[in-house]
């Protein structure tokens, strides 16, 4: 596995993995507006070479730094996510945050299934940072607007989910791997009810559940915004914290 020169002096066993996955709001919408991120970043998601890695699109660890996922959701502008101000809010709990960007924008969980390019990248991103030294400490996971538009999406969501957590505890050999997701605040509102209330029914060991209702939407009523991503971050780091550190 190869290491870039910025993070070559980092212990190799002292990293903790992190996945981020989803669909866009983890990808990381804050702050882009007609296709272009205002490359604004708030102090809570500034970079810290010392203690914040990603790993890029090529399997090599870098500094993090937003936009997080603009190598990985390539085919749309990224801009600030959750996953910086929570990796610098548990950095001082954990030590050397690893970070494995995986979310890709306008995804229905079904796309997400074992077999399925997405599930397969991510387990082989993870794989990928797991073998370069360090643990995989947990998955955040936040999806299911794509799955709003219809009654039989909304209804099979936690099954879906379900399953998709199973498998992935399976594949990465981590049977009590944490999961935590976060229970959508946008999508089509006929059916949006119904996938939180599927996500939020979720009963599974190691399974803790964040709302993201309340946060504040862009324009376009389906992208958090830049501060209510830094706010997401934060209730991501509070629920790893208080349930698995």
């Amino acid at each position: 596995m190869g290491i870039s020169n910025s993070t070559q002096k980092e212990p190799q066993n002292d990293k903790q993995i992190f996945i981020l996955s989803g669909q866009s709001n983890m990808a990381g919408r804050g702050g882009v507006k007609h296709k272009h991120w205002d490359t604004v970043v708030p102090p809570e998601c500034r970079p810290d070479p010392s203690a914040l890695l990603r790993l890029n699109a090529h399997l090599r660890w870098e500094a993090a730094c937003e936009p997080l996922h603009a190598d990985i959701d390539s085919k749309k502008a990224c801009g600030v996510g959750p996953g910086m101000p929570f990796a610098n809010a548990v950095k001082e709990r954990v030590g050397v945050v690893a970070l494995v960007p995986c979310a890709v924008g306008g995804t229905a969980i079904k796309e997400w299934a074992r077999g399925k390019h997405l599930y397969e990248n991510m387990v082989r991103r993870a794989k990928a940072a797991a073998a370069s030294g360090g643990e995989i400490q947990a998955m955040l996971w936040y999806q299911g607007e794509s799955d709003t538009s219809s009654q039989h999406d909304a209804d099979s969501y936690k099954v879906n989910m379900e399953r998709l957590i199973h498998d992935v505890r399976s594949d990465l050999q981590c049977p009590s791997l944490p999961i935590i997701q976060v229970a959508i605040a946008s999508g089509d509102a006929k059916y949006m009810e119904a996938v939180r209330e599927a996500q939020k029914s979720i009963d599974l060991p190691n399974v803790v559940c964040v709302d993201a209702i309340g946060l504040q939407l862009g324009p376009d009523n389906l992208h958090l915004t830049t501060q209510a991503q830094v706010q997401l971050g934060h209730m991501l780091a509070d629920a790893y914290l208080n349930h698995f550190a």
